[in-house]
């Protein structure tokens, strides 16, 4: 896992402006698969804010749909502002200046039992996000839906599998 002061080895070359086209053009393809099983984490090992960024863009970069430039602004975004939402939430996400290093829209969702420091508030839920085009928007009412019911939180805090994880946020692919 890459840090905050070491760029994620993974993929260090901006994403091919051939794959961006292709994942512009195929939005409703994208769409059915923005979260998947593989994108979710229910036990995080993060213990600082950063290591979270870099745990949930690393997720980002291993669906293949940005490179280590949006992980690193991803953390750019977090010291100009802060993406803690309330609710034990986080929503941390690059700058408009990193959409070309996106290929495809992707969420990731880390679960931290224990919580997670976030500037002095507590953190139990980080959901990273890579939109291209505005499908941030849909994607962020359906993430604002589930924190805002008292109930999806509860039962996000208490699912032992992703797949109940997956079918919480199943709007998330509907969008």
């Amino acid at each position: 896992m890459a840090t905050h002061s070491e760029p994620a080895a993974h993929v260090d070359q901006p994403v091919p402006p051939t794959a961006v086209k292709a994942a512009h053009e195929s939005v409703g393809t994208a769409r059915t698969k923005v979260l998947v099983l593989d994108s979710i984490v229910l036990a995080g090992t993060a213990h600082s804010r950063d290591g979270a960024i870099d745990e949930a863009g690393d997720l980002l970069v291993g669906r293949g749909s940005v490179n280590a430039q949006y992980v690193a602004s991803m953390h750019s975004r977090e010291a100009s502002v802060s993406t803690y939402m309330g609710n034990f939430l986080a929503i941390p996400h690059g700058t408009n200046e990193a959409k070309g290093h996106i290929a495809s829209t992707t969420v990731s969702i880390i679960r931290y039992p224990e919580g997670i420091d976030w500037n002095g508030q507590e953190v139990r839920f980080v959901v990273g996000i890579a939109a291209v085009k505005n499908d941030h928007l849909a994607i962020l009412s359906s993430v604002a839906r589930v924190f805002t019911d008292r109930e999806l939180v509860s039962r996000l805090e208490k699912a032992v599998t992703p797949e109940e994880i997956l079918h919480i946020f199943g709007k998330v692919n509907a969008s």
